[in-house]
């Protein structure tokens, strides 16, 4: 066993982070080698599905592949999911980035799991990193967040804004890691105010189905909770929350946004306004952060795990109607402190 050295580095749209890891070592006897040692070469990732431009998960990922190469002035790749990709093209797709001499190479999504499980074992020498998934191997990095408890300072900010103690949430998909996030909401709802009713609902029930990827399908689920009462509409959904952020919008009702701080999104502008606040996912930090190790010569495996206490999660307070909200910045601020000090224990599910 070894112990890898806390590593210190500036954080990606949270705040800054420092991270203690524990790997193990050891060999393959697999022996491909990549068609290039070009030093030049960096990090690479493989985006998730709904891809760049999703102002959300995928770019936040992004902001860390641009402040990795700003910052050691090599080579990077990102590269773009298909419609209706299997397995196999997944793991066409990280093999050919190790083959092309990049490293790390970094996939941006838990569907990369079975994927990269067989490409780090070929390719021994590259190191890997696999977001909100965890992947066994010597030269692996799986970078996994406390959604949970970004999630539950989300339900206190709802539940201290909200006027008709109704509140909504929008998952993707429903799967295990999206529970997380509806879990967290629900129970920093229910904590801050037990008279408040929480309304869920699930857009699909495979990532093949669009959940991640359909505007519309967020947008008609956002206005069917609207029409119930919901003043609040927190969403877990990728580039289909982008839907639900224009129906709370247009009915001028709370949005809650996820993984990047959505009320600064340029492509967002028009909704800003009703963009409350956002639970921060410093995917960008963990990206910048395998890369960094790499570069510095101890590259990071094992099971990295980003949460409050490291600044890996969050909630992002830039719209001004945050602190506005009689109580409400209070009332973060100290189920933050309790969620740090153990006092507070989450739920996952």
């Amino acid at each position: 066993m070894r112990r890898i050295s806390k590593l210190t580095r500036a954080a990606v749209g949270v705040a800054s982070l420092a991270l203690a890891a524990t790997a193990c070592g050891g060999t393959s006897d697999q022996a491909d080698k990549p068609e290039s040692k070009d030093s030049n070469k960096g990090l690479a990732i493989a985006y998730d599905i709904g891809g760049k431009g999703d102002q959300s998960f995928n770019d936040a990922a992004y902001a860390g592949l641009e402040k990795a190469k700003k910052k050691f002035g090599y080579e990077t790749q990102d590269v773009e999911p298909t419609d209706g990709e299997t397995d196999a093209d997944k793991e066409q797709r990280l093999a050919s980035l190790a083959k092309q001499g990049y490293n790390p190479v970094i996939g941006v999504g838990f569907a990369y799991g079975t994927a990269m499980e067989k490409v780090a074992k070929k390719y021994p020498d590259t190191s890997f990193g696999i977001v909100d998934s965890v992947v066994k191997g010597d030269n692996v990095a799986s970078l996994v967040f406390a959604e949970n408890e970004a999630s539950y300072l989300a339900g206190v900010a709802a539940a201290k804004a909200t006027k008709t103690n109704v509140v909504g949430f929008v998952g993707g998909v429903d799967i295990p890691l999206i529970h997380k996030f509806e879990a967290g909401f629900k129970q920093g709802v229910e904590d801050t105010n037990s008279k408040v009713k929480v309304l869920s609902q699930y857009l699909t029930q495979t990532a093949e189905e669009g959940g991640f990827s359909s505007p519309d399908k967020g947008k008609a689920a956002a206005e069917g909770q609207i029409e119930k009462k919901a003043d609040v509409v927190y969403q877990a959904a990728g580039l289909s929350g982008q839907g639900v952020i224009e129906a709370a919008a247009t009915a001028k009702v709370w949005a809650i946004g996820v993984d990047s701080d959505q009320y600064a999104q340029e492509a967002l502008a028009k909704y800003k306004d009703y963009i409350l606040t956002s639970a921060l996912k410093d995917v960008g930090g963990a990206v910048y952060a395998l890369a960094e190790s790499v570069e510095a010569g101890q590259p990071l495996t094992g099971v990295q795990t980003f949460d409050l206490k490291v600044d890996g999660v969050g909630l992002a307070e830039s719209n001004p109607k945050f602190k506005e909200i009689d109580g409400l910045a209070d009332a973060v601020a100290k189920a933050k402190a309790g969620i740090i000090d153990g006092s507070i224990k989450v739920k996952t599910e």
